[in-house]
């Protein structure tokens, strides 16, 4: 039996403020800081607004008051299926929303608590994508420092070379704030040890491409400030990397964390449904059609 939350795509949302692409995957990623129901409310009105959110994928949602006021919040605000699986004790889960009914759940393919990485078929433009939403632990308390983080991450790293064959011959989109940095991010950060940076290296290994460096090779960027004021790119975009040319636009954006609607940069995806063209191939349909007159 599909839970509550999965249950809101059978209800009539109202309109959104913005009609999904049909041309492109429009994805929004955002951090919930387990907010509270008043702020979870401003977060939903906030990201409805935005027009790159067709797809919005939501990490540190608490399972409880918080969690479900986001949820009941994008439901009401136009976003016609919201998959937020539930965990059975007190946890943080991740939350795909899409404006498109048009999308379903699909089982996680992370065994380690897979309400944190849930995964979904989304349908644009005719074109079906598969979509897998991720919240990596943090370090953890100091009795059990990193234990629940590196049994997450092992698993999302035996998980990711099973999307190829579980979205097979379509763009797979991989979203989520794993709590670890690239090898030579600036500024660095001695805390992190080799499993961590082994972890983020296990998506390139798997075939997936990270969209923001694709674009920006050398752009120094930050989605998290620590209190010394020390920048951190912990929140991703990973791209099947058969499909990483049809990205046309991965940023981060500092709005709503300055607000204080959440801690953490948002970050954008822009992704053609199609692959692009190759050099000639339209001069050549011209041609042809030209004849074809």
């Amino acid at each position: 039996m599909s839970s509550p939350a999965e249950q809101l795509s059978l209800i009539a949302p109202e309109d959104p403020a913005h009609a999904p692409a049909d041309d492109a995957v429009r994805m929004l990623l955002f951090n919930a800081q387990h907010a509270s129901p008043e702020r979870s409310r401003r977060q939903a009105a906030w990201v409805a607004a935005q027009a790159e959110a067709d797809i919005a994928v939501f990490t540190e949602v608490s399972s409880t008051q918080g969690g479900d006021a986001l949820v009941a919040a994008l439901g009401e605000r136009g976003y016609a299926t919201v998959i937020a699986p539930q965990p059975t004790d007190p946890d943080y889960r991740t939350v795909i929303a899409c404006r498109t009914a048009d999308a379903d759940p699909v089982e996680s393919p992370v065994a380690v608590t897979p309400y944190r990485a849930p995964a979904a078929r989304v349908t644009v433009g005719g074109h079906d994508i598969g979509v897998l939403g991720l919240y990596v632990p943090s370090r953890g308390p100091r009795e059990q420092r990193n234990v629940a983080k590196r049994a997450f991450q092992d698993a999302v790293a035996q998980a990711l070379p099973k999307l190829h064959a579980d979205f097979p011959d379509m763009p797979v989109i991989v979203a989520g704030d794993l709590n670890v940095i690239e090898r030579g991010h600036q500024p660095p950060h001695k805390v992190f040890g080799a499993w961590e940076y082994a972890f983020y290296d296990s998506f390139q290994a798997a075939g997936f491409t990270d969209a923001f460096r694709h674009l920006h090779p050398d752009k120094i960027a930050h989605s998290w400030y620590g209190r010394s004021g020390n920048g951190f790119r912990f929140d991703h975009l990973f791209v099947s990397s058969a499909h990483a040319d049809q990205v046309l636009a991965c940023d981060y954006h500092q709005e709503a964390r300055e607000a204080g609607l959440t801690d953490h940069a948002v970050m954008t995806l822009r992704l053609a449904v199609a692959q692009p063209s190759a050099p000639g191939c339209e001069a050549r349909e011209r041609g042809r059609s030209q004849e074809e007159r």
